[in-house]
């Protein structure tokens, strides 16, 4: 989806700021977006720069994987309230179904009757900012299609390239429009490329090629073959810049983390430089990104002085309760 928006011009003169997230562990009381949150919060430094006072809407890309039916990929719409900022989000959405016509895509509202959005991370950020406009985009409209969705069955078998490549296709126009004011006809040279989600699937979501694909191996020498997406164990302080041995595969591929090893030429110190592929090579490259690591683990636990220790529980927040290894005080 970034991909496709980083080959136009023009996007460091839009009119909003684009922040994509990429969530792990919220299966488990919503780990990532509780400490994404706070972090953010504390301005540490794997969130500083970004104002959550700024944020005013979120589009979460939810089950997508199984919108194909009798060839027509249909998502639905699942939304937080309707303001004129949500609405403005569903009219973007139509425009952008409407520029991909020739793609069998159909985007439709959830039912009314809903008790309100599905389970998804946008629950963290309505609860710390309820003035939030949320979207959720889902390959159902009342129930889960996916009946192995977070389990460990959940593999490339229930999963359908067209559909990922229409939802990125829809969610890439979608944001165009909202972030910028320029001719709309613009959005029709935003293009995902089919032949990479493909290849990615592969990748992340098998272990054939898996992490031994060429996508992978570019960047970094992979410790398994098979992708793990299960939560890891946090081993020493946690750190917006943490040492790659204590960091999964995948993690590790989809953040580009920063080595600060010195074989990277002149130690990357520059401006928003990080060095990639140092582990490949015994080399490495200087590369300017914005991309950002924060570690995932509870908001009641806390790292002081070479040791943790865990927080009171707060009645006043609700998705405390849900953290699956602390008992409540």
């Amino acid at each position: 989806m970034w991909t496709a928006l980083s080959y136009l011009d023009g996007l460091d003169e839009l009119n909003k700021q684009l922040v994509f997230v990429v969530l792990t562990g919220e299966s488990w009381g919503y780990l990532g977006s509780r400490r994404f949150l706070l972090e953010a919060d504390q301005q540490s430094d794997s969130t500083r720069g970004l104002d959550l006072a700024m944020i005013e809407t979120v589009m979460e890309i939810g089950s997508v994987g199984k919108g194909l039916s009798n060839g027509i990929k249909t998502f639905y719409s699942h939304t937080a309230g309707a303001t004129s900022a949500t609405n403005e989000t569903l009219h973007a959405l139509l425009r952008a179904q409407d520029s991909l016509k020739t793609e069998s895509i159909k985007i439709s509202m959830a039912s009314t009757s809903n008790p309100g959005v599905p389970p998804s991370s946008l629950m963290t950020f309505l609860r710390k900012k309820s003035q939030i406009n949320g979207v959720v985009l889902e390959d159902f409209d009342t129930s889960f299609t996916n009946k192995f969705y977070h389990s460990h069955l959940d593999d490339l078998s229930n999963v359908n390239s067209s559909a990922i490549v229409a939802a990125a296709s829809l969610v890439a126009r979608t944001l165009y429009l909202l972030a910028s004011d320029q001719n709309a006809s613009a959005i029709n040279a935003i293009n995902v490329n089919a032949s990479l989600v493909e290849e990615l699937l592969g990748c992340l979501l098998n272990c054939e090629p898996g992490l031994s694909c060429e996508l992978v191996k570019h960047y970094i020498s992979p410790s398994a073959t098979c992708p793990s997406y299960y939560v890891g164990v946090v081993l020493g302080e946690p750190s917006s810049v943490p040492y790659p041995g204590y960091v999964s595969d995948v993690s590790r591929h989809r953040s580009l983390l920063r080595n600060t090893s010195s074989a990277c030429p002149k130690d990357c110190s520059g401006l928003g430089e990080l060095c990639i592929r140092e582990e490949v090579d015994g080399k490495g490259v200087c590369v300017i990104s914005t991309t950002r690591y924060v570690p995932a683990y509870s908001t009641r636990l806390n790292y002081e002085s070479g040791s943790w220790t865990v927080l009171p529980y707060n009645s006043s927040d609700d998705m405390s309760a849900a953290d699956p290894s602390l008992d409540r005080e």
